[in-house]
């Protein structure tokens, strides 16, 4: 199953490679699309989910890597403490 990594640049600049374990996620972002906070979280969580699903439906587990990717995110999301004006962008996927 092909995964992708994909780079978020936060609103203060830092920049930040994330997993999915599918190219599902590539249904839920896109690159260089700037999102405010809460679009980008909910985005990038049901991209997730989804690509953990995924994972599931193939090998009959999902994926906690993905799941542990997604609590980094919020986590981030909490210390950054994002106002919903905030813009998250892509700035790079890629999968292998």
């Amino acid at each position: 199953m092909p995964s992708v990594n994909f780079t978020v640049k936060w609103p203060n600049g830092e920049q930040t490679q994330y997993y999915s374990p599918s190219t599902v996620i590539y249904e839920y972002l896109s690159i260089g699309q700037c999102y405010p906070s809460t679009q980008f979280l909910h985005q990038v969580e049901d991209g997730l989910y989804a690509a953990s699903e995924r994972v599931r439906a193939c090998y009959g587990f999902g994926c906690s890597s993905a799941m542990d990717n997604l609590a980094m995110i919020q986590h981030q999301a909490k210390l950054f403490e994002l106002s919903p004006e905030d813009q998250i962008t892509v700035i790079e996927m890629t999968h292998k």
